[in-house]
């Protein structure tokens, strides 16, 4: 096998892994918070786990913290920090499933929010965000329930989903003038401090009282093993290292499995006490979200294959 044949395929099975990883991340999350934890609690362990793995890495190969890449991971931490305190507060109140689905809407929201700095939106971004709108309808409905089941932890995670697509474009545009090993370690570092002063100025339960019966349990400490050191550090690490060699359509379908991932460990029943169910209709409702996520990314490329064919039957 060519060496950039077996190349592609490490970063195809590498991005396809952290996507795994990430979805993982929802039930792990809520795992904390039924043991106890605080969301602040959570997020500051988590990140200071991560800190010290990305902390390493960068004295490791010698990365050098310049001022502008360390002020463009600064933004990007403040922004960080936002969705992650509302992803996580959402999940007291929310499922799993629902969580990691309405947060795969980044997908959605990021051409967006790209298009408010002037970039064109296209059809499929248009009709995908409508398909989309269709899913999340069905999945969160729960008949009987006010305001048909929908609830906070919904609408946290849906302005998380959106903070995501401000992320998204701002870490692009800022990886073309600093290096993305900078950006990585200042955000989740500025993540974990600004979750570590607010949390321990909050009163219980929002801060750290009571957190010492939740980390007296050895679940809750492989959760944030999981989340500190496979969600944060290495998967920073992999998409460092092997976006570089996909396309962003390619990156994007592959992370886009991320809500399957997550609907099917809360599902299976893998994460003690996270045994969920979806309805039909919420099944459906999911399985939109991820065929509205595929048309985003997919339906670029579509329309260019089919434009050369569609010039040649005119000619013709």
């Amino acid at each position: 096998m060519p060496q950039s044949r077996a190349s592609h395929l490490i970063a195809v099975f590498s991005m396809a892994a952290i996507a795994a990883v990430w979805g993982g991340g929802f039930p792990a999350t809520k795992y904390c918070l039924q043991a106890g934890l605080s969301v602040g609690a959570i997020l500051a362990l988590r990140f200071a786990i991560g800190t010290l793995g990305l902390g390493a890495m960068l004295v490791l190969l010698k990365v050098p913290l310049r001022r502008r890449e360390v002020l463009d991971g600064l933004w990007l931490g403040l922004v960080l920090v936002t969705l992650f305190w509302l992803q996580t507060d959402g999940l007291r109140f929310t499922t799993t499933s629902k969580s990691g689905f309405i947060t795969g809407l980044y997908v959605i929201f990021t051409p967006m929010v790209a298009l408010l700095i002037g970039d064109r939106l296209r059809p499929s971004h248009g009709f995908g965000a409508l398909v989309a709108l269709v899913g999340l309808a069905l999945l969160v409905r729960e008949p009987g329930q006010a305001w048909g089941g929908w609830n906070r932890g919904d609408s946290e995670t849906l302005l998380a989903a959106v903070l995501c697509g401000f992320h998204i474009v701002m870490t692009s545009h800022f990886s073309r003038r600093s290096s993305g090993w900078v950006l990585a370690f200042v955000q989740v570092a500025v993540t974990g401090a600004v979750s570590l002063g607010v949390t321990l100025v909050l009163p219980a339960p929002f801060g750290f009282q009571g957190a010492g019966a939740a980390l007296a349990r050895p679940g809750t400490w492989v959760s944030l093993a999981f989340m500190g050191i496979l969600a944060t550090s290495l998967a920073f690490y992999v998409q460092s290292a092997m976006q570089a060699r996909l396309g962003a359509t390619e990156s994007g379908i592959l992370l886009s499995t991320e809500p399957v991932w997550t609907a099917a460990i809360a599902v299976s029943g893998l994460v003690p006490g996270i045994r969920e169910h979806l309805s039909p209709a919420q099944l459906m409702g999911g399985l939109l979200i991820l065929a509205a996520t595929l048309v985003t990314e997919l339906g670029p490329r579509l329309l260019r294959r089919l434009a050369p064919i569609e010039a040649e039957d005119t000619i013709g």
